[in-house]
């Protein structure tokens, strides 16, 4: 029978930084989301792209980069596998040939609640150890967290 290696302990003042912190669980929160996701077939960038056309309808596919937070050359590729699942459909601007219009369908619904409750139950994992009051904490701490610095300019010496 094989041993489970033990897990190194960082140094006491590496732990407690707060940054530190974040990024070892933002890198179990990945593993949790990709995995879920993979389960269902499909990957985080399908989620936000399903999701975002959900919400927002049919729109370009540069709009729907900057909606999602992807970058162009990403939503591509992930439109193109999208399409040929048939959870999309792409069709040529009516308003300008040079561009094409996102649409979900009816099976991209499907499969965007499918990777929702999927979601859900990775957040149950993700967030298992802290009571229903803590987890609401926490995503407000978070939430405040990034507006912060999303407000903040891109370049610190302009």
């Amino acid at each position: 029978m094989q041993s489970v290696p033990q897990k190194e302990t960082p140094p006491a003042r590496l732990a407690g930084l707060p940054s530190w912190l974040l990024t070892q669980t933002a890198r179990h929160a990945h593993r949790l989301v990709g995995d879920g996701f993979a389960d269902v077939g499909s990957r985080g960038y399908h989620y936000r792209l399903l999701l975002t056309l959900h919400e927002v309808g049919p729109t370009s596919q540069a709009d729907l980069g900057r909606r999602s937070g992807i970058h162009l050359s990403d939503v591509v590729a992930a439109v193109n596998d999208l399409a040929d699942r048939q959870l999309v459909e792409r069709s040529p601007d009516p308003t300008d040939r040079r561009r094409n219009v996102i649409t979900i369908t009816p099976a991209g619904r499907r499969q965007l609640r499918r990777l929702e409750q999927r979601l859900a139950r990775v957040q149950e994992d993700l967030l298992a150890p802290l009571a229903p009051d803590e987890r609401d904490q926490l995503t407000r701490l978070l939430t405040r967290l990034l507006d912060h610095h999303d407000r903040q300019p891109t370049n610190p010496e302009s």
